[in-house]
């Protein structure tokens, strides 16, 4: 059973590397970008074009609907427990329409497993139904896309098993809608993101899917805000609901603030102010991320 685990996760890696690989080597041929500043939102925490926390409607990158844009990002967080949160990836934008992200996300669990860290790889799609966030000015209609993100727990066995977690791997469904209404707050523009999720992740999928006290799809509900103070900054906040499922210890939901700077158009840097709730056996866990993104 062990050796059939490690040939999984040997095979979903190396997929996810040759995606990856197969995606950028496209790309480079038709990299473009001529969507206006910061249309594509900064890469969240799974990978996904969006907030730090959640994903947005937008599709990553500069691309147009005749263009192919790409994003690269990593980001490092650390809680006042000690925990550290690191996530890295790469997407692309195909023609406005369609996103596909790879990203691997690592937890390191502090004093709670001392010397012990939990991987996650997650595979993103994400398709723009209709609308446009940006230049549909003449209409309430906000932009619309669904989204899937499926999530592989690479130490499953280690901690998330024995906490009752049920699954090793699990898929994340997504609804979000997106505006950006331009001058509507003392002459700034303002963004306004409203994501349906349906999932079993536990802590993102940290420690699993699914539990011992539930093991069903919920809908998740998240809100994002945000104000351009210039054209080169954007001072935001975000609210993300979070399934509980593991009795032995109670999730809570994660919000944050966040001001993400673009100093060209194609680098932001975002520094977050991050509550994360109870992680484990520590309450209350917040602290700062810092997230680089490059876009194209």
């Amino acid at each position: 059973m062990s050796l059939t685990r490690n040939l999984k996760k040997q095979i979903f890696t190396w997929s996810l590397n040759i995606f990856a690989i197969a995606l950028l080597g496209h790309a480079n041929s038709l990299l473009a970008g001529d969507r206006l500043l910061a249309t594509g939102g900064v890469m969240q925490i799974e990978g996904a074009g969006g907030g730090g926390l959640t994903p947005w409607a937008l599709i990553s990158g500069y691309g147009t609907d005749k263009q192919i844009g790409s994003s690269a990002f990593y980001t490092e967080a650390k809680t006042n427990g000690d925990f550290e949160i690191s996530s890295g990836g790469v997407s692309v934008g195909l023609y406005n329409r369609l996103e596909i992200s790879l990203s691997q996300q690592k937890l390191g669990l502090s004093d709670t497993v001392p010397g012990e860290s939990i991987r996650m790889d997650t595979l993103g799609v994400k398709l723009r139904l209709f609308g446009d966030a940006i230049y549909d000015q003449d209409t309430w209609l906000p932009q619309v896309a669904i989204g899937a993100q499926i999530k592989h727990n690479e130490d499953f066995d280690n901690v998330p098993k024995a906490l009752g977690a049920k699954h090793q791997t699990g898929v994340d469904l997504y609804m979000a809608a997106t505006k950006l209404y331009l001058g509507a707050v003392l002459g700034r523009n303002l963004l306004l993101n409203g994501t349906l999720q349906a999932t079993k992740a536990n802590q993102f999928g940290f420690l699993g899917f699914g539990g011992d006290h539930r093991d069903h799809y919920q809908i998740q509900p998240a809100a994002s805000v945000a104000v351009m103070l210039t054209d080169q900054l954007l001072l935001g906040t975000e609210y993300r609901y979070k399934p509980d499922n593991l009795s032995v210890f109670k999730e809570q939901n994660a919000h944050d603030v966040f001001l993400a700077w673009f100093p060209v158009k194609n680098i932001s840097l975002t520094a977050a102010y991050l509550d994360l709730g109870n992680i484990a056996n520590k309450a209350n866990q917040s602290g700062w991320y810092l997230s680089g993104q490059i876009s194209y």
